[in-house]
C-alpha cells in the first residue's frame, strides 16, 4: 500500500490520506472545493466543481494517473438543482471518458460547500502497491 500527497491539492482536513494506492488500484478522498491554500472557492457550484476536478486531477497525477484512469467516481450535492451544472463542468473533465458514477444528495459536506467527489482509478504498474 502506498498513501499518496501532493502539495498542488488541498492538505487532508482529517486524518486521512489524499489518495492510497493499493492492489493496482488508486482510492481518492472526497475532494472538496478547496485550492491548495485551504481556501474555500466561489460560492457557485460551477467554479466548485471547477476546483474539486482541479483538486483530483493533481491527486491522480500525483498518483501516475489521469481522469481516463478513472473506473468509478462518487458525486456529493448539497442541492440536486446543480446537477446539470455540475454535469456540465464533469462532462468538460472527462471528455468522452465515461466512468461509472453516482450522484447523491447530501445535508451538508465539510465546510458547507456545494460539492464534493472522490473517485477510484486503476494504476500505472509504477505504483501498483
Amino acid at each position: 500500500m502506498k498513501f499518496i500527497s501532493t502539495d498542488l491539492a488541498p492538505a487532508a482536513i482529517g486524518p486521512y490520506s489524499q489518495a492510497v494506492v493499493a492492489n493496482g488500484m488508486i482510492y481518492t478522498s472526497g475532494q472538496i472545493a478547496m485550492n491548495e491554500k485551504g481556501e474555500i472557492v466561489a460560492n457557485d457550484i460551477i467554479n466548485q466543481t471547477h476546483q474539486v476536478l482541479k483538486n483530483l486531477f493533481y491527486v491522480l497525477e500525483a498518483s501516475n494517473a489521469h481522469f481516463n484512469d478513472v473506473i468509478k467516481t462518487t458525486i456529493y450535492l448539497a442541492d440536486m438543482d446543480d446537477f446539470l451544472k455540475m454535469n456540465e463542468v464533469y462532462a468538460h473533465y472527462f471528455g468522452s471518458h465515461k466512468p461509472v458514477r453516482s450522484t447523491v444528495a447530501v445535508k451538508t459536506l465539510p465546510r458547507d460547500v456545494l460539492i464534493e467527489i472522490d473517485c477510484i482509478a486503476i494504476a500505472n504498474s509504477d505504483y501498483s502497491a
